[in-house]
């Protein structure tokens, strides 16, 4: 058995295990309808309405979860150690839903009947989201830097040899809650991408082909899950 599992979950982490496995589930649920084929519009735009509300949902958890205890959210606990090979930012990677959609189109299992200027907008939101992770990522960089600092280390330090009560303690304590919420920032920072990503390409698409690229990104995100639990 291995460390991570030997170690008992906090309460923040028993619950979005609850709530991630069956967010995940309700995706393999909503997944059966994705992959099938509709005669009216109105069916598909069903679908992308509760697509968008089942993610809508698992933001507003995350982040009231994230609120109380934003570490668990850099070393999930929830998810699989193949799942977190994958992970970037406590999430999945904004640009790679770009690669759904090329591999649609490359394989021709969706996404064929994209105009050019459907294709033309993709290509401007892709370099957008591009340098919109960059910028995550230099808050990320940013975050690490202020953790090496000459006070985090002398906080450390104080705090390994048990403090000295008084002025001390309420000095590490400001110095964590900061690091804290440095990290809530930045987790917040990659979902909003996540969310502006997902939004941006559904509102370049029509009703059809939003629901070929959720189903795309839906059965990746579920067998990803499935490869995980079986090594």
């Amino acid at each position: 058995m291995t460390m991570r599992q030997e170690r008992m979950k906090t309460s923040i982490e028993e619950k979005f295990c609850e709530f991630y496995e069956k967010w995940v589930c309700q995706l393999e649920e909503y997944l059966r309808f994705l992959v099938q084929d509709y005669t009216h519009e109105s069916d598909y735009e069903n679908l992308v309405a509760k697509m968008t509300t089942h993610h809508k949902n698992y933001y507003k958890f995350k982040w009231a979860a994230a609120h109380e205890d934003v570490c668990a959210f850099f070393s999930p606990v929830w998810l699989t150690p193949f799942e977190n090979v994958y992970l970037w930012v406590t999430g999945w990677k904004p640009s790679a839903v770009f690669r759904f959609v090329d591999s649609l189109r490359l394989t021709g299992t969706g996404l064929v009947d994209l105009t050019e200027e459907q294709v033309k907008r993709i290509e401007g939101l892709r370099m957008k989201i591009k340098m919109e992770e960059e910028k995550v990522e230099r808050e990320m960089e940013r975050q690490q830097v202020g953790m090496a600092d000459r006070r985090m280390v002398e906080m450390v330090r104080y705090m390994r040899h048990g403090g000295g009560g008084g002025g001390g303690d309420a000095v590490a304590v400001v110095a964590v809650k900061g690091l804290l919420s440095g990290l809530e920032k930045v987790m917040k920072m990659g979902d909003c991408v996540r969310l502006k990503t997902l939004k941006g390409l559904l509102d370049l698409m029509n009703p059809k082909q939003c629901v070929e690229l959720l189903a795309a990104q839906s059965m990746f995100h579920v067998e990803l899950r499935k490869w995980g639990k079986k090594l």
